[in-house]
Formats: structure tokens, sequence, C-alpha cells
């Protein structure tokens, strides 16, 4: 039947919105309508870049009439055939501007959950607009109180920051992770990202910013009664002195195998570079903080 021809129905669409001196004012419901039966059309026949097209249309659509939520499932639906396409750029376009319209209905959750798919399409293609992603989503559900509901969030973007060796982002982002935890008094979780923010630390072989994070955690009160503080305590005790078989036993404690996996993995790794190395480098940037700091 003709009118099944997704082209037509395009066409036909197009028509209804477009003004002239015969219409004065647009037809967006039947369009709408019209669009989204040409969108599942082309879909079906694999025509996936006229199909997204389509779902755009059929989302402005539904804009016009008001209904944003329907739109954003629209622009999901586009966002779908783009990663089919490889258009990665399209992908997290597609997913914001859904995010914004849930954020339109007054529903931070899924629109904090369209970044976060969108985010888990791009890891391994777009890694850095995959973590803006994850990271927009959680500010989405922060400003809303809902820290609980990013946890998964959280570990997320961090593991997308461990595969690019960012370890410095890695464990900064654990910390946020440790401030929301506190916030929701998820004191368990958040005694376990400061002791895998430590571990990162030392994976970068970056045995200063491990000591300090160490002892900005033991700030607070949870941490520092926490078999995690006594864990990070011993793992940093061996560290000073030079302890390789030391660092490796602590490395495989029950406590850290507690932790979340990306975790595990570096922590088994531990030591990752010369500790004696790292001792002397330690030692030397205290002597010259404290010649800095001596004014006679």
């Amino acid at each position: 039947m003709a009118a099944s021809n997704p082209e037509k129905l395009m066409i036909k669409g197009d028509k209804l919105t477009q003004l002239s001196l015969t219409r004065w004012s647009a037809d967006w419901k039947s369009a709408t309508l019209l669009y989204e039966q040409a969108a599942n059309g082309f879909r079906l026949a694999k025509n996936y870049e006229k199909a997204k097209a389509a779902f755009e249309k059929a989302s402005k659509g539904q804009e016009m009439l008001s209904s944003p939520w329907d739109a954003a499932k629209h622009l999901e639906s586009a966002a779908a055939l783009a990663k089919e396409l490889g258009s990665w750029s399209e992908v997290a376009d597609f997913y914001r501007r859904a995010s914004e319209l849930y954020n339109e209905c007054g529903r931070s959750q899924p629109a904090s959950d369209a970044l976060a798919r969108g985010a888990r399409v791009l890891e391994d293609n777009a890694p850095d607009e995959a973590i803006r992603l994850y990271t927009d989503a959680c500010d989405i559900l922060e400003e809303d109180g809902k820290e609980q509901m990013a946890f998964d969030l959280y570990r997320a973007a961090t593991s997308v920051y461990v595969k690019l060796e960012k370890y410095a982002d890695a464990a900064t982002f654990l910390l946020r992770w440790g401030l929301a935890a506190d916030k929701c008094n998820a004191t368990h979780s958040q005694c376990k990202v400061y002791l895998s923010a430590i571990i990162v630390y030392l994976f970068a072989n970056d045995l200063k910013q491990a000591e300090k994070c160490y002892n900005d955690c033991c700030q607070i009160d949870a941490f520092l009664s926490s078999d995690q503080n006594r864990c990070a305590s011993k793992l940093l005790s061996a560290y000073s002195d030079g302890d390789v078989e030391e660092i490796k036993r602590v490395a495989q404690s029950s406590t850290i195998k507690n932790l979340d996996h990306m975790i595990i993995r570096l922590a088994r790794k531990l030591p990752a570079g010369d500790v004696s190395a790292l001792r002397a480098d330690a030692a030397r940037e205290q002597e010259e903080a404290l010649d800095e700091d001596d004014l006679t």
C-alpha cells in the first residue's frame, strides 16, 4: 500500500508542517504520527540513516505537541541508530538532548539514565566523551540529592579513567564518590573507595599523593576505625620500609579482594615500580618542602 511507503510518509509529514497560502498552521499531530510510522518502516528496512532522521523529526513533533517525554524516547531511538552507523558524536548529542527533555519533565533519574546509556555506548570508541556523559549524569543525581543512585556511575567513570591510564583523574573521581557516600551515610562504601583511591595512586607510583590521600581520609572518623584504614596503613608502611613481599601480601588481603574488580587488578600488580626509588623521591620532596619552610 502506498501509504506504508516510508519515503512517502516523510514527504506527507513534511507537507503538513510547512506553511503555505492554503495552510496557515502546521498539523504537528498528524505529521508526527507519519514520522513515527516512517521511522519504524525505515528501521525495519535497515535504512538506519533515514530512520534516524525520521525519529529526530518525530521527536521535534512531540516537542511541538508539548510531550517532552515522548520526544526524548524518539531521540534515544535515533541514538541507537547512530550507534549502528558508528556516528559517535551524534550518539552523544542525541542522548544529551534526550536527557534535557527528561529534565523538562522534572525526572532526574531518567535524565541521568539517558546520559549513562550514551556513556556506555561510547566507552570503547569515544572514552573521553563517555567520561563527560558519566560526569554529567552524576551531576544531575547529586543536584537532586540522589547520590546513592549514582554509585554505579562513579564506578563506571573510574573504570574508564583507569583504562585510559589517567590514574590521577581516577583517584579524584573515587574521592568524589567517597563524598557522595558520606552524604548518604554509606560508610562502608565510603571506606572502600578511599582505600581504592590510595591503591590507584600507588599503582601510578605517586607515593607522595597516596600518603597525602591517606592522611586526608584519616580526618573522617568512619575511615579511621575501618578495616580499609588498617589495610591502607599496612600498605603504606610496607612502601616506607621498601618491603616488596609485604606489599604483595597486603595486596592479596581479603579487604582488598572485597573492592571493585578494576581496583583488585591494579592491587595485584603492586608494586608497579621501583619501591626504593619511590621512597627516595618521596624523601627528597619532603626535604625540599622542609627547606622551603625554613625561614632562618
